[in-house]
């Protein structure tokens, strides 16, 4: 073989080189590697092609050269176009990618209090009990009197209650049936300390039987510390009929609790509530050491619940009902206190701290 020929299939190998190079470069800065490789001034393959035409003999020399710079002028122009390429295909400034995929939205959840509350309305719900809720700014009468506490009775210091500067006049109560005579619209004095209140106006306005839970918010004067809160929330139950008795209580927790808990026992045992005669407070083993005794118990095997009791016969009278004829049983439970049992938490104010990174474990 020639030298000439040589020399062309070396320039051959190098078209073939860049041209497959050049195609697969998808970026300026590939594209400008490429160019350097080929014809940098020191360094580049093209240019050191053109530093042998001098070893030549002059008609070789003529002839090599022109191919050299053909193949320098074919680089040349591919590089341009190919810049050219990549930059009409680059999206304009501040361009919307379609493709992209959406940034994923944040979801809130349900808060923890709400869980637990829609969690109690669906066991009572299927269990034919009604939902009502009631004013949260209440009158004597309603939140104490008609519950069997007269203005001197002792058990109204419990409640640490919150009056209003100034009496409220008008206002309505919501029930799922009917509407109040103008007999129960009175002046609200006080913010609720209960929601047994909604108990008396429904009894005043529907005749037994009656089968209600009523859940919401209640306020006393506690100061806030791990346990207390001046607002918190509960949901108080009302049943009322012939031949209504402690063993239909007992049942009933029993039910509820094992739904909340899982499969837990009961035990009552004797208190004194103003409103409720025989009164008492209901336990139940503790879920997390089967009664067998930790630290959330403190080593007792039990956890207090909530208070209950049959219905005064005094409770009665004051609504209308013969206590001759019916009797019923109440209680009360404060939704907080299943949450702090049933999640594990011992801080009452980190419901309502708002803090994200407590709030997102409740999904």
């Amino acid at each position: 073989m020639s030298e000439t020929a040589s020399d062309r299939s070396t320039i051959d190998a190098l078209r073939e080189d860049f041209r497959a190079r050049i195609a697969a470069a998808s970026t300026d800065a590939a594209v400008k590697t490429l160019a350097d490789e080929f014809l940098s001034r020191k360094s580049g393959s093209v240019t050191g092609l053109m530093k042998t035409l001098g070893t030549l003999p002059p008609d070789a020399r003529r002839e090599f050269g022109a191919l050299v710079n053909a193949l320098k002028q074919e680089i040349e122009t591919s590089v341009d176009e190919r810049r050219q390429a990549l930059a009409a295909a680059r999206p304009p400034a501040d361009a919307v990618d379609v493709t992209l995929p959406p940034r994923t939205r944040a979801v809130g959840h349900v808060h923890p209090l709400m869980l637990v509350r829609q969690q109690v309305e669906d066991i009572f719900t299927h269990m034919g009990y009604e939902i009502l809720e009631g004013p949260e700014v209440e009158d004597d009468f309603h939140n104490f009197e008609a519950l069997n506490m007269p203005p001197d009775h002792p058990a109204r210091d419990m409640q640490d209650t919150l009056y209003l500067g100034s009496p409220i006049v008008g206002g309505t109560w919501g029930a799922h049936r009917g509407s109040v005579p103008d007999a129960q619209v009175r002046a609200a004095t006080l913010l609720r300390t209960h929601t047994s209140a909604m108990q008396i106006r429904y009894m005043k306005t529907f005749p037994p039987p009656v089968r209600i839970i009523v859940p919401g918010r209640v306020y006393r004067r506690d100061n806030l510390d791990l346990t207390h809160t001046p607002m918190f929330q509960q949901f108080e139950g009302l049943v009322v009929g012939e031949g209504v008795t402690m063993a239909n209580l007992k049942g009933t927790f029993k039910a509820m609790l094992t739904a909340l808990f899982g499969d837990v026992k009961i035990r009552l045992r004797p208190s004194f509530f103003p409103y409720t005669e025989p009164s008492a407070e209901v336990d139940m083993s503790c879920h997390k050491c089967a009664g067998a005794g930790c630290a959330i118990c403190k080593q007792t095997g039990w956890l207090e619940i909530l208070g209950s009791g049959m219905v005064h016969p005094a409770v009665f009278e004051a609504v209308g009902y013969d206590p001759d004829a019916v009797t019923g049983f109440a209680f009360g439970i404060g939704i907080e206190r299943l949450a702090m049992l049933k999640y594990g938490v011992e801080d009452i104010r980190l419901f309502y701290e708002n803090d994200v990174r407590f709030l997102e474990q409740f999904s």
